[in-house]
């Protein structure tokens, strides 16, 4: 959460652009789909959400199948939308280019679990490996340290057996241990696990990761940095609508969306086309 006198300065700037601004904070988790909503009950045209991922999913929720465009004043540990984007991680530059930024329909992934509970997300779904470190990541030192919290929680899965999972998507079955279904190519501000696709796409690109222990994520991150992850044994990548995934052995396994934890299998995950307006930079998709 950026601190008070950042807000007023984003405020001034939007207003000095003609914008006519209400404020309203969240007070928790899962308050800001229904403000939103709220807000655009009340005739707003254009609802910002300054934050990290977590709470423009949140806002997201309350303006699916709607006109009113979302905007993003970037903040948060890794705001991967921002980062995907290139709307840079200074909320007040975000606030003076907004004049820039387009309207355009995008689609939305969708996560339904065994019950019939949904989450729905604009980035990404991770399945396994990395939502066991979402869900285990210490709040404390995430709050002192950022993202170097989730190293500390992935460092500690080292030689530890993994839960495994098995994917089924296009006539395909495959087992792995952590499954990306991704919209952008960013992942976690620092890297790029996806490679071609876009939020502007209508379908997903997964990428599956195999072994039943962390030894060979040793491997797999060293292609990650070398941007050579395609092609790696062990890696399959390939371009979907979405997949049912379920747990092999009764062992948990984890599911996070746009870096907040979801959930656990079994799932299935598909995509909304159409679904709702985001304000995006005139050069990103080209």
């Amino acid at each position: 959460m950026r601190s008070g006198s950042t807000i007023t300065r984003v405020k001034e700037i939007l207003e000095r652009s003609g914008h006519n601004l209400t404020v309203t904070p969240t007070t928790g988790p899962s308050t800001a789909g229904a403000i939103a909503r709220e807000q655009i009950a009340a005739g707003a045209d254009l609802v910002l959400v300054a934050g990290g991922d977590g709470v423009i999913n949140e806002a997201a929720e309350g303006l699916l199948h709607t006109d009113v465009p979302l905007g993003i004043l970037p903040g948060g540990t890794a705001n991967v939308l921002a980062m995907e984007m290139k709307i840079g991680s200074r909320m007040e530059r975000a606030a003076e280019r907004l004049e820039e930024f387009k309207p355009r329909r995008i689609s939305v992934g969708r996560v339904t679990f065994a019950g019939g509970a949904s989450r729905h997300f604009l980035a990404m779904a991770g399945i396994g490996l990395d939502a066991h470190i979402v869900e285990h990541v210490s709040l404390p030192l995430k709050a002192r340290t950022g993202k170097f919290a989730y190293w500390v929680a992935g460092w500690s899965l080292i030689g530890r057996s993994l839960p495994q999972m098995v994917v089924e998507s296009s006539g395909a079955r495959r087992e792995c241990s952590f499954a990306l279904l991704s919209k952008v190519r960013n992942y976690g501000g620092d890297f790029e696990i996806a490679q071609e696709v876009s939020l502007l796409d209508d379908r997903f690109e997964m990428v599956l990761f195999e072994g039943r222990s962390s030894v060979p994520y040793v491997k797999y991150l060293a292609g990650l940095a070398m941007r050579r992850l395609k092609g790696m044994s062990g890696v399959h990548v390939s371009r979907t609508s979405g997949a049912a995934i379920s747990g092999v052995n009764g062992r948990p396994v984890y599911l996070q969306v746009d870096g907040e934890a979801a959930g656990c299998l079994p799932a299935a995950i598909d995509i909304i086309p159409d679904a709702m307006t985001l304000l995006i930079p005139p050069s990103y998709g080209r």
